[in-house]
């Protein structure tokens, strides 16, 4: 999600290379393929009526053209990140703890996590917001500054306790992946998904204002298909 927030961004006529995933996360074919690791993360509030409008938006994007190059999400899967842990195919500074050997298992890393969040201080609330809606997903932000602050803490306080922090730690962009290019949109398609991206997402803001969250949780994973809880913050 760091691409410019356009259809025209996920076409083939402006990347010269395999969507960036694919053959690590998933295959040509759209399957998952394993990729263990952790993150913090929250999930989209089960049975809430912002849930129900995500749904609605993801449903309105598996009509467009070109919808059998994208591998969607489990829907039980979607989530916010809400800062990135470890993860199997990233063993490199500054994306790992930098007391930590860089060929430690997984789950090494994962329990050490789980012992330093026992003292872990959570941050403040905060309400998040639908910004643009991509081929790929759902772009968020803070409702307000005050959300927007409380996020950039709770970002803060996880650097300090995971001890590292990505480069795009201050302008980390918050978003809900839908589904993932096995292959780039042609250029025949833009106006198509652009028309059909603008009037979900109204329907989506409308619908939903605020994005209702499950309070954030550290998750372990064994691919992109499930988030598992095993500790809420």
């Amino acid at each position: 999600m760091t691409a410019p927030h356009s259809v025209d961004a996920f076409t083939r006529s402006v990347n010269r290379h395999p969507p960036r995933h694919l053959g690590t996360r998933y295959d040509a074919a759209g399957r998952f393929l394993p990729e263990p690791g952790n993150t913090v993360v929250c999930h989209l509030l089960p049975g809430s009526a912002s849930q129900q409008a995500v749904l609605k938006a993801r449903e309105a994007m598996m009509v467009l053209p070109g919808i059998d190059r994208l591998a969607f999400t489990p829907v039980e899967s979607l989530h916010m990140t809400l800062f990135q842990g470890v993860i199997e195919y990233r063993r490199r500074l500054p994306y790992w703890p930098d007391d930590v050997a860089l060929n430690a298992p997984i789950d090494e890393v994962t329990a050490l996590y789980c012992a330093r969040l026992d003292s872990f201080t959570p941050g403040p609330g905060f309400r998040m917001k639908v910004t643009d809606l991509t081929p790929t997903g759902l772009i968020l932000e803070g409702l307000d500054e005050v959300d927007r602050r409380a996020l950039a803490e709770w970002r803060d306080r996880l650097a300090v306790c995971f001890g590292y922090r990505h480069p795009d730690h201050v302008d980390y962009t918050f978003h809900v992946t839908l589904a993932y290019l096995t292959d780039w949109l042609d250029d025949s398609m833009t106006e198509t998904w652009r028309a059909g991206l603008a009037k979900a997402l109204r329907a989506l803001k409308a619908e939903a204002p605020v994005i209702d969250l499950a309070p954030p949780a550290f998750c372990t994973f064994e691919d992109m298909r499930r988030f598992a809880e095993i500790k809420r913050l």
